[in-house]
């Protein structure tokens, strides 16, 4: 037994702690936002502006959560333009008020002054099949009220995206392993369809759980932290660091979030 347990802590060690360990003294030695009204929440600039596209188009975004939070986690987002739309329509859910909120912010805003990324693009008439979805999905989401937000393990920002994929399972490709709160599903337990319905996936609470399916690979979770690798899209998960694509590790590091 004793074994045993030397093992599994070994095995936490080197998975979990530390890859997290190393990305905290990274995050930690770069320059961030000291508060929120120092932070920039402006347009990033990555969108094209809506006039200019007529098809209908669904993003979805993220960006790294502020201060130490980094260290652990994103904040994600999902963006749709109807066809023929003048203007994005922006989802996401945050921690102080209501927790849905909609365009309350720019389509592709900084996040507490680290610059967003497009997780995932849909374009045309796939779009135009998925935006009512996304729509009924969103209406649906039951955390959405005030005093609803859980920062850990969920529901949060992330436990939102991943409930809309779950019902639009196109979008579940754009979870990323740092999305910490994706893996809550309720309570106690969750055991069924992983959100891309590719796979399975079990779940305690979000605290615990391991995810196998062919969009989403294999994922391991501890605590809301993720390990694991992606066949489909070659990559290495690791907490903290998130996604690491094979041979694209120079490419992380050399591309840090700004303030």
């Amino acid at each position: 037994m004793a074994v045993m347990v030397r093992r599994i802590g070994l095995v936490f060690a080197v998975l979990f702690l530390l890859p997290l360990a190393a990305h905290g003294g990274w995050w930690l030695s770069r320059d961030h936002a000291r508060s929120w009204a120092d932070a920039n929440w402006s347009s990033a600039g990555l969108l094209p502006q809506a006039t200019r596209e007529p098809e209908a188009i669904v993003y979805v975004m993220a960006g790294r959560t502020g201060r130490w939070k980094g260290i652990f986690a994103h904040h994600s987002w999902i963006v749709t333009k109807a066809k023929g739309a003048r203007s994005y329509t922006r989802y996401d859910v945050v921690g102080w008020g209501r927790a849905l909120r909609v365009n309350q912010y720019a389509p592709d805003a900084w996040w507490f002054g680290n610059r967003p990324e497009i997780l995932l693009t849909l374009r045309g008439a796939e779009a135009e099949r998925v935006i009512p979805k996304i729509e009924k999905a969103v209406a649906a989401y039951p955390h959405g009220g005030a005093g609803a937000y859980v920062i850990w393990p969920g529901p949060n920002s992330n436990t939102f995206v991943a409930s809309v994929a779950r019902e639009v399972p196109e979008l579940a490709a754009a979870l990323l392993p740092t999305a910490m709160g994706k893996d809550f599903a309720g309570w106690p337990i969750y055991a069924g369809a992983a959100p891309s319905r590719t796979g399975a996936q079990v779940s305690v609470g979000g605290l615990l759980g391991v995810t196998v399916a062919r969009v989403e690979g294999l994922e391991l979770n501890m605590l809301g932290l993720v390990a694991g690798v992606d066949v489909l899209r070659p990559a290495i998960k690791l907490p903290g660091w998130g996604r690491i694509e094979l041979g694209g590790i120079g490419r992380a590091l050399a591309s840090p979030p700004r303030s």
